[in-house]
């Protein structure tokens, strides 16, 4: 066998032609958006300028170890802002329900609802719809040297006082978000020692479930995130 002869099994090189023109590196596709510090990819119609509006979010979720740090933290990661939390239990044993107020554009609430509604113990999730009936509780202490007036505003917002000192006067105040900022502005002139403030938490009203799928009153809340 002549030694010019290619070697039995060898590879023939590619004679095809190359193409004419390769994009360049900044023609080349690229993933859109950008990534937080975490690395976890921001979507970029939620990063887009939209105008940002209060939104009240309610969850059902089962009683898990963690579950509410899941969630926040879940909010937190993704870089919306969490204006106030609560939860507490519903009418199903071992189902709570979260509220959640965040200040964010639609894209946002949007994306909120949706990575929410991927945790394991999240049964449903979604924006509370219509003129919700919501309420907070405030526990306001101010300094105690005009308690008469004190007690007269108080009175003024259906506030009643919890303790009195002869230094401090602590009055529990109740209702809708505009009432108790309201209130704590009028408080503000006898001066305010401390504050503990829960945030809403709300009720759609009328028949209107709260929780998507939700059937208040009864065992027959949703089961599965399809539901």
């Amino acid at each position: 066998m002549s030694g010019d002869s290619p070697s039995a099994g060898a590879p023939e090189a590619d004679s095809r032609p190359l193409p004419d023109e390769q994009p360049g590196p900044d023609e080349r596709d690229h993933p859109e958006g950008r990534r937080n510090l975490e690395g976890i990819r921001i979507d970029p119609v939620v990063e887009a300028e939209h105008e940002s509006r209060r939104a009240v979010i309610s969850a059902l979720v089962e009683d898990e170890p963690g579950v509410l740090a899941r969630v926040s933290g879940l909010v937190s990661r993704r870089q919306f802002n969490i204006e106030s939390l609560t939860v507490g239990p519903t009418t199903v044993d071992g189902h709570s329900r979260i509220t959640m107020v965040v200040e964010e554009t639609d894209p946002g609430i949007d994306q909120i609802e949706k990575q929410m509604a991927k945790l394991k113990p999240v049964i449903s999730v979604g924006e509370v719809a219509g003129d919700a009936v919501t309420s907070e509780l405030v526990l306001l202490k101010v300094e105690a040297d005009d308690p008469a007036a004190v007690h007269a505003v108080s009175e003024m917002y259906d506030g009643r006082t919890v303790d009195a000192g002869p230094d401090t006067i602590t009055v529990e105040l109740t209702g809708d978000k505009a009432s108790i900022d309201s209130a704590i502005s009028a408080f503000d002139r006898f001066g305010i020692v401390e504050i503990a403030r829960t945030g809403p938490t709300a009720l759609a009203r009328g028949d209107t479930p709260t929780a998507p799928g939700e059937k208040p009153g009864t065992a027959g809340e949703p089961t599965t995130h399809d539901d």
